[in-house]
């Protein structure tokens, strides 16, 4: 175990959790709604710290991040947990377990992960497959040192966490992936969670310099009307009209397979609105080979990236400029 970060000491042994929105207020010997820290003698601890139970190297367009540093390997990691309760969790057999009763993962520094990253030929550290807030305190004492030795940092996150969280990991974060999944009705019946602090970590993210792209999982009478997806486009707009959005492809999973998958067409629907809207940069996620994954020019729609899942397959930039109008593409570190 070790003493969290972000809490608040309270009378009576209680203490406030500050670390994501759900906020919570915990009696001694109890744990807060993500399940790995707990209240012991009125001091908050983290049960997972150093616990990986996910370790890997990855292309970064996996997580996605299409506009950082494409082409690169991120090495990613995870503790289990999550703030959340998502019924669709892709990964739900380290989000969703019991960590007090399972104990999983193995140990890991902040040190040795910084040095695999770097043995492995990362460019980044990805902070992933779970939520990051969940094992912040690794997560915040690695990013320091990667950043120091010029390693990035990206979280993929779902933004429910407290501005004092942002505002604490966003000078040592170079690029963040966040869901925005649904409406609030949504959030509150599917996930656990609520709309607006998603928004807010969103908007505050990119205030503070990070690169922020944004995914939403489509899934078929659930969150793929017309208007959320409109709404959500002119969201992302208002913060930012080159943040990339991924519309992705939802398959059934976990308790969630009373659903198909996502049709094509549906993705194909919603990157219209995206464009409509006015965003420059719309992809589809978990179609590879359908043409939704490519990076076109939002000037003058020349193709720039061509990709194939996972993967570059064609370049025709100039440096990070289109190589037909020489429109300067957003993002960092683009080729």
């Amino acid at each position: 175990m070790k003493e969290a970060l972000l809490y608040i000491r309270l009378e009576d042994l209680l203490v406030h959790c500050q670390l994501c929105a759900h906020n919570c207020k915990i009696q001694e010997g109890k744990f807060g709604f993500c399940g790995v820290r707990q209240n012991i003698k009125g001091v908050l601890y983290t049960h997972n710290y150093g616990k990986l139970a996910a370790v890997n190297t990855d292309p970064v367009e996996k997580k996605p991040l299409y506009h950082f540093f494409p082409g690169t390997l991120v090495f990613s990691i995870a503790s289990a947990g999550c703030n959340f309760r998502c019924g669709f969790c892709q990964n739900w057999q380290i989000s969703q377990l019991n960590f007090i009763k399972e104990h999983p993962g193995d140990n890991f520094s902040a040190d040795e992960v910084v040095r695999l990253a770097k043995q492995n030929n990362c460019k980044s550290i990805a902070y992933t497959y779970t939520e990051p807030t969940i094992f912040f305190e690794l997560a915040y004492e690695t990013a320091r040192i990667a950043k120091e030795k010029g390693i990035k940092n990206v979280f993929v996150s779902n933004g429910f966490n407290t501005p004092e969280a942002t505002r604490l990991i966003a000078p040592y974060l170079d690029g963040n992936n966040i869901d925005l999944k649904g409406d609030d009705n949504f959030y509150k019946k599917v996930c656990g969670g609520r709309l607006q602090p998603v928004l807010d970590t969103i908007r505050l993210m990119k205030e503070l310099g990070v690169w922020v792209e944004v995914t939403t999982l489509i899934i078929p009478t659930y969150n793929d009307s017309e208007e959320f997806l409109r709404w959500t486009a002119e969201f992302i707009k208002s913060v930012d009209p080159a943040m990339p959005w991924h519309v992705t492809q939802f398959y059934p999973t976990y308790k969630l397979t009373d659903q198909p998958r996502t049709p094509v067409k549906a993705l194909r629907r919603a990157r219209e609105i995206g464009h409509e809207v006015g965003l420059k940069y719309v992809y589809e996620g978990n179609v590879p080979g359908e043409g939704g994954e490519n990076t076109y020019c939002p000037s003058c729609g020349e193709l720039l990236i061509e990709r194939y899942g996972f993967s570059i397959v064609g370049l025709k930039m100039e440096g990070s400029k289109c190589s037909k109008c020489g429109h300067q593409l957003e993002g960092v570190g683009m080729p």
